[in-house]
């Protein structure tokens, strides 16, 4: 099973990495090795694959992982700053994260055998596919962008009205805390990755001394997200209303967050977010330029964040407060900086719970409980796509009635899998079948 995953994975990323080179850009596996050497542009997240890898480690090899991480980060400032590179591109720190997992993988080939080769390989992979996977979405991004010229936001901004326009009132609010506000809410959106490893480190916390990864753990929950999300956006490509009815990253310039780029407003249908909603008309595709990624539908940070809490509810409390914590403070990030509709948001909290139920029924052999709970889930999400292209006119005329349907079809995916994962939890998994006894046969007695 290790083997054929690790063959789609690695054709997943030849595919990923011709497609960049084909529109000029780096490719998931391509970015990971300029990392080795120039700045990396997250350094948090090569750490906390690290800390994932880390988790198979004995306490000494740990310490001694430690130690060349930072010796490695400290070299390879000081050639940078010799040579000249500037870091401003990039972190400072991150790259000897990457060399002591690749270390950690030659070790594991070399120098060791059976159970413990597979398990170390296991935590390696398990750190390089948490970095693989950022620059896999970045690819992901590059080619919605391109691929995708044209975009369905007013469909979306006008289903939107059935909730109130949430980005709009959650855009004003965080507009008028200022500096202070955007900036704390960026640190929240941005370090999303960190926070599941936390958790993360929490459920396998006994790998070390089990020599064993538990059967399901939300590093699995998060991989998956990143891997189906993407495929929406290229089936439903929406860039979210701060770009289709903003000025763009220009509206935070005041703020200082983000590096310049290209401005979008000439691309937008008008200048109205946060301050104007948008009228109710008959919408229709909008041309959009080829930079702007279409990551809207669904809010793969509101399913990363759903997942977060998930798994942080049986962990010790001050966990359980983490990641109620991250999951309001993500939706209002995704709200208040103009990158999500509420309706993405109502999506992305239904993708992520029927992803869960899927793997968990798939670790317990897909019982009649678990088909349900992911065909539910998997009918009301289509539903959700279907009524925001097709209906959402009729969504916005008559909000009292839509917006409660709305958020009552996704209660229903909550409803259903807390109802099902209790039930799972209080009864024992089935015991596999053993084989039949084997009789003997009765003797033959006659003469």
């Amino acid at each position: 099973m290790w083997a054929t995953a690790g063959v789609t994975v690695l054709g997943f990323l030849g595919a990923l990495e011709f497609a960049a080179h084909r529109y000029g850009m780096y490719g998931p596996v391509t970015g990971l090795a300029r990392e080795a050497v120039l700045p990396p542009k997250s350094g948090f997240a090569l750490y906390a694959g690290l800390a994932l890898t880390m988790v198979v480690l004995t306490r000494r090899q740990r310490l001694l992982a430690a130690a060349a991480t930072i010796g490695i980060d400290v070299v390879l400032f000081l050639l940078r700053w010799a040579a000249g590179v500037r870091l401003s591109d990039g972190h400072p720190f991150g790259s000897g994260a990457l060399w002591v997992m690749l270390g950690c993988a030659v070790i594991a080939v070399r120098h060791r055998t059976g159970p413990e080769r597979a398990l170390l390989l296991k935590g390696v992979g398990l750190g390089l596919l948490l970095v693989a996977g950022r620059k896999t979405g970045d690819t992901w991004l590059l080619i919605t962008s391109k691929t995708r010229p044209m975009v369905l936001d007013q469909y979306v901004a006008t289903a939107d009205h059935a909730l109130g326009n949430p980005s709009w009132l959650v855009g004003r609010a965080l507009t008028a805390t200022g500096t202070v506000g955007a900036h704390a809410l960026n640190y929240v959106y941005a370090q999303l990755a960190v926070a599941a490893v936390v958790v993360a480190l929490y459920q396998l916390r006994r790998v070390a001394a089990e020599r064993r990864f538990p059967r399901h753990h939300l590093v699995r929950t998060f991989l998956v997200i990143g891997l189906l999300g993407p495929a929406i956006y290229m089936i439903f490509p929406v860039v979210g209303p701060l770009y289709a009815y903003g000025a763009g990253n220009e509206h935070w310039a005041s703020a200082h967050l983000w590096p310049p780029s290209p401005p979008t407003l000439p691309w937008a249908v008008a200048d109205l977010w946060p301050d104007v909603p948008t009228p109710i008309g008959s919408p229709h595709p909008i041309p959009f330029d080829g930079i702007t990624p279409r990551n809207c539908m669904p809010s793969l940070h509101t399913a990363w964040a759903t997942a977060i809490f998930i798994h942080s509810r049986k962990a010790p409390r001050i966990l359980r407060w983490a990641g109620t914590f991250w999951l309001i403070a993500t939706l209002c990030a995704t709200l208040g900086f103009g990158y999500h509709y509420g309706a993405d948001l109502v999506a992305g909290v239904v993708f992520t719970v029927t992803i869960e139920a899927a793997l968990r029924s798939l670790d317990r052999g897909w019982d009649p409980a678990g088909l349900r709970m992911v065909a539910h889930g998997t009918a009301v999400f289509a539903a959700l796509l279907a009524s925001y292209r097709f209906v959402p006119v009729q969504m916005a005329e008559h909000p009292w009635a839509a917006g409660p349907l709305l958020l009552l079809a996704m209660a229903s995916v909550v409803a259903a899998y807390v109802r099902t994962t209790t039930r799972w939890d209080a009864d024992p998994e089935p015991a596999p079948a053993l084989p039949p006894t084997l009789e003997p046969a009765p003797a033959n007695t006659a003469s």
